[in-house]
Order: structure tokens, then sequence, then C-alpha cells
């Protein structure tokens, strides 16, 4: 596998590296896009040739039988992550898992509930509760020792009923964390407590560095299946996220149904090529290529916090998983809008910025490091000199 090569996105719509210019300011021509989460390698070649068989057969007519897409994600949950779907019936298929969230506040919440997001989180969460009508209930996590933690007292004491549903990022974004089995017990608690719809996005759970484990919501206790929305897709998995695909995976019947009507009503059916995309990265060809993925994700991961951490006042969070490192410049002393400019105009990155995360992200950057290694490095390099007068 091949992800050293450097490729180039620019002059291809490519929202990473074309819009940096235009949103950040970021110069097209020598700037570094490390903000929109997509990597910049090639899928496995499983793939590539799933797409080139259907550009050979030259016709493009509505897809029919997805029965290989549900049994290669049955399959892949399975061997990957231990999590059996029983009824292949259970999985609907969205528009990606921004799409998936929106359907899940359209199809569990009314105008006006409150919808709990533990902060910072991605940020396109709050965009569609807020634009549902719903209101967003902000829960921060607590730093202790480089890590976030969830602090269930706070929140059960901030609960004021109106609450209906939890959005939980899991591997987290930006943070990084794989929560643990006692974690996410403590959550499946608190949803029971206070009567929640709990919708599990685990979009980023392939992603686990060595010596890691994702923990699927759905093992942790069987009791909440009644209330437990889980979501998964395999677009960040393989670099395909313009294929806009992604899983609703509900095993309670009741739940199920509640979400078939929503779907029937807003008339949803699946981009063939997505469905094709997917299916043939859900194999063990596909598998190898995101094992050898994470080691080299893993030495970009060392590179990068070595050279960041080195830099005084720099702390990037350690990751258990995901390819986006979150950068906290509150050491440097700098107002928010001094260590941005340098990171966008000397050092010439486009990067997230933490406030777009919520509470909690405010002396925060986020960077992909899923870019060849050279990219990386050269953008450490700029960094250090961006930030050179600190040294």
């Amino acid at each position: 596998m091949d992800f050293d090569t450097l490729i180039e996105r620019r002059g291809t719509d490519c929202a990473k590296w074309d819009k940096m210019e235009a949103v950040y300011g970021v110069p097209a021509d020598d700037g570094i896009a490390m903000w929109v989460a997509d990597m910049d390698f090639r899928p496995p070649q499983i793939i590539q040739r799933a797409l080139e068989d259907m550009v050979a057969h030259g016709v493009y007519g509505y897809h029919g039988n997805d029965a290989k897409y549900r049994a290669a994600i049955q399959w892949w949950m399975q061997n990957r992550h231990g999590w059996t779907i029983e009824n292949p019936d259970e999985i609907f298929m969205t528009h990606g898992l921004v799409n998936g969230t929106a359907m899940c506040v359209d199809a569990f919440t009314q105008p006006g509930d409150g919808v709990i997001l533990f902060t910072p989180v991605y940020h396109a969460f709050a965009r569609v509760i807020e634009a549902a009508g719903r209101t967003v209930v902000e829960c921060p996590l607590v730093m202790r020792d480089g890590r976030y933690e969830m602090d269930f007292d706070a929140y059960d004491a901030a609960m004021t009923g109106a609450e209906k549903m939890v959005v939980l990022c899991s591997p987290h974004n930006p943070g990084g964390n794989a929560w643990s089995r006692a974690e996410l017990q403590a959550l499946a608690d608190f949803a029971r407590r206070h009567d929640l719809i709990l919708v599990s996005d685990e979009i980023h759970h392939d992603l686990i560095y060595p010596g890691q484990t994702h923990v699927p919501m759905a093992k942790v206790d069987p009791s909440i299946s009644d209330r437990l929305v889980m979501m998964t897709a395999n677009t960040k998995t393989f670099s395909i996220a313009g294929a806009h695909i992604g899983n609703v995976i509900i095993a309670d019947p009741a739940l199920r149904a509640r979400f078939a009507r929503r779907m029937g009503a807003m008339g949803m059916s699946p981009n063939a090529f997505g469905v094709v995309m997917a299916t043939a990265g859900y194999s063990p060809e596909g598998a190898e290529w995101v094992d050898a993925l994470m080691l080299y994700l893993d030495g970009n991961r060392q590179v990068f916090d070595t050279a960041v951490n080195a830099i005084p006042g720099l702390k990037s969070m350690p990751l258990d998983a995901t390819y986006l490192a979150w950068v906290d410049f509150d050491g440097t002393g700098m107002p928010r809008e001094e260590f941005t400019r340098r990171v966008q105009k000397d050092a010439r990155i486009a990067v997230n910025h933490g406030p777009t995360f919520g509470s909690g992200g405010e002396t925060f950057l986020r960077f992909n490091i899923a870019t060849p290694r050279s990219r990386v490095m050269e953008a450490c390099d700029r960094l250090a000199m961006a930030f050179s007068d600190l040294q």
C-alpha cells in the first residue's frame, strides 16, 4: 500500500484543498490543507476495481438489491468489532452520517426538545440540531491528565426534563478518545435515568491505533436496546467521503418503525456508487488495507506530536483513534486570534477552529494528519518557524 505519494488535489473541486483560501485565507498555491476530515490517500484497490467495473458496464440505473451491502456490514462488524447484527433489516442507508444524525433528530425528537452533546465535539451535530429547531444542550467534557472524561454527576444536575436525546461521538472527534466500556456503561445508565434516546456516531470506529480498542455501544448493555441508535460508515475508513453513504442501525422494532416512517416520508434511497464502494471495502482486502493505514497513521501521529509538543506552549492531545490531532495553544498565553493568525498566515496551514466544536474548544485547533508523511513533516517545520520566538 502506498501512503507516501503526494496526490495533487488542487483544481479537482476538492473542498479540503480548493476552498481553504476562501474559508481561511491560506494561499492555494503553497498552503497545506489540514482541516476537512478526509484523507489524502487513494482507497484500497478493491474499491477502485469495483468502480472501474461499473464504468466498464456503462449503465447507471437505479440500484436494486442491497443484500450484499448489508451482508458485508454484518461480516465486518462481526469480524472487526465482535458485534453481531442479527437482522439485516436493522440497517438503514443514509446519505452519510451528518444526514443520519439529522434523520435521527427528525424521527425521535420534536421542535424545542433538548439534544445533548458532550463538548467540544464534531461541529456538524450542533448545526443540524439547531437547523431542525431543537435546542443544543452542552455537557462539557472534563480534561484530566490530558484526556477527556464525562462528568455524569454534573450532567445529572443540569438536566431539566426537556432533553430527549443524547448524541455520542465514539471514538471522539476532536479529542481522539476510544471510550472505555466503563465510560460507555456510565453513559448507558445516564440515558436510562433521563429517558433519552442514545445516538452513537461511530464513524471513526475502524481508525484505532495499535494497543487501543473500540467498544461498540451496542455491545455494552443490552438493556438499552430500546433506546439505542447506532450509526456507522466506512467513508472515513477507506477515504471515500464523497460517496456520502452511512448506516443507521436500530435493533429495537419500535424505534426501527419510527425511523422507517421518516425515511419513507423523505423519499430517501441510496446512491448506487456509494453502495458499490462501501460493499467492496468491507472485505478481507479492505481489512488488510486498514491495518496498513493505521500503522502509517501511527507514524504520522508520532512525528506530529513530537514536533508540536517540542514547541513551548503547545500541547497535542494523545490520540487513541482518528487522524484528527487536537492541539491546545493555551500555554502560549496568546489570544486565540494571534495563535490562529500564526498558523494560517505564517505557517500557511488551514485548520479547524476550536470554538466551532462548542464549549471547551476555545484554545484549540484541529489538524488532519491523514496525509503523506512528508507533508506532515513540512507542516511541523512551518509551525516551529511560526512560533520560533517562544523557543
